[in-house]
C-alpha cells in the first residue's frame, strides 16, 4: 500500500496533513543538503511566427492512416503539414547569461539569458507518414532577482521550461514557423546545508499489489450510516415545542436550547 491508501493504518510516521498537534512527535533536529531557493520568478508569453529549424527528425513506427513504413532513412514526401508541438523536457539550457548587480538596490540583479526551450514537433508527409523532430525555441530574458552575496558555495541560475504549440506551418529546408505558449520560470539555487525539525525516519508501508477487486472500496465503507451530529451534545429531555416544520426546520421561539428535531 502507499503512504496514502486507506487500508494503511499506521499513518503516524508517514507524510500528510498535521492537524492542531503539529509539534508532536518533533524529537530531533537533523542537518539536510538541499538545494535552497533565493528568489524564483515566472514569465509566461505567446512567441508568434517563431522559425524553429529542426536539427533531427525520424518516422513515427505507425500512423494510424493505413500506412507503416519503417524504414528511417525514408524522406518525408512534399507537402507536409504540420501537426503539433510541446516541450520534451522541463529543463532548460541558459546561455549568454550577464549579471548585472544595482547599486541603487542592494541585494538586486539585472539577469540578462537567453533560454534554449527543447521540442518535438509531429507532422505528417503527402504519403501520411507520420514524422518527429527535434527543435529548440530561444526565448529572452532580461529580469530583476534577488542574488545573494558571495561565498565559498557558488549560486547557480536554473530555468524550468513547458512549451505548447498554438499553430504551425511548414517553410521549406526543415524550417516550422510556429506560434507557441511557452512558461519559464528562473530560479536563482545554491546547494546548502540546513538545520530542520524532525519526526524522524518516514515509515515505509508494504507495497499493495494491484487487483481489480471490486469490493474492497465497498468494504472500506463505515457498517452503519455516521450520524450528522454527535448525540451527547443533543439534548432529548426538551419540553418546549421542538417540532418538525416542513420535515427539516425546527420551531425552537424558546431559550431551552433544542440542539436538533425530534423526529
Amino acid at each position: 500500500m502507499s503512504f496514502y491508501s486507506y487500508k494503511n493504518g499506521n499513518t503516524a510516521g508517514c507524510p500528510g496533513i498535521v492537524g492542531n498537534d503539529v509539534l508532536n512527535g518533533l524529537n530531533e533536529k537533523i542537518c539536510i543538503q538541499v538545494q535552497r531557493v533565493y528568489d524564483s520568478c515566472l514569465q509566461q508569453e505567446q512567441i508568434d511566427d517563431v522559425d524553429v529549424t529542426l536539427v533531427s527528425y525520424g518516422l513515427v513506427p505507425s500512423c494510424g492512416c493505413g500506412t507503416n513504413d519503417t524504414n528511417e532513412n525514408t524522406q518525408p514526401v512534399m507537402p507536409i503539414a504540420f501537426e503539433s508541438c510541446r516541450s520534451t523536457s522541463t529543463e532548460g539550457t541558459i546561455r549568454d547569461l550577464t549579471i548585472d548587480r544595482l547599486c541603487d538596490r542592494p541585494c538586486f540583479a539585472r539577469v540578462r539569458c537567453k533560454i534554449d526551450v527543447p521540442i518535438d514537433i509531429l507532422f505528417t508527409d503527402a504519403n501520411c507518414r507520420e514524422y518527429i523532430g527535434r527543435g529548440v525555441v530561444t526565448v529572452n530574458k532580461d529580469v530583476l532577482l534577488s542574488i545573494p552575496d558571495e561565498s565559498i558555495v557558488p549560486y547557480t541560475l536554473e530555468s524550468m521550461v513547458s512549451a505548447i504549440c498554438v499553430s504551425g506551418t511548414y517553410r521549406g529546408n526543415n524550417v516550422f514557423r510556429l506560434t507557441v505558449c511557452v512558461t519559464v520560470i528562473l530560479k536563482v539555487l545554491a546547494k546548502v546545508e540546513i538545520l530542520v525539525p524532525s519526526y524522524g525516519f518516514c515509515t515505509v508501508p508494504p507495497c499493495e499489489e494491484f487487483a481489480d477487486n471490486v469490493c474492497d472500496e465497498f468494504f472500506s465503507l463505515p457498517l452503519f450510516p455516521p450520524a450528522l451530529c454527535d448525540d451527547s451534545t443533543v439534548q432529548t429531555g426538551c419540553n418546549c415545542g421542538c417540532t418538525t416544520i416542513g420535515g427539516n426546520n425546527c420551531n425552537t421561539n424558546c431559550n431551552c436550547g433544542c440542539n436538533s428535531c425530534r423526529r
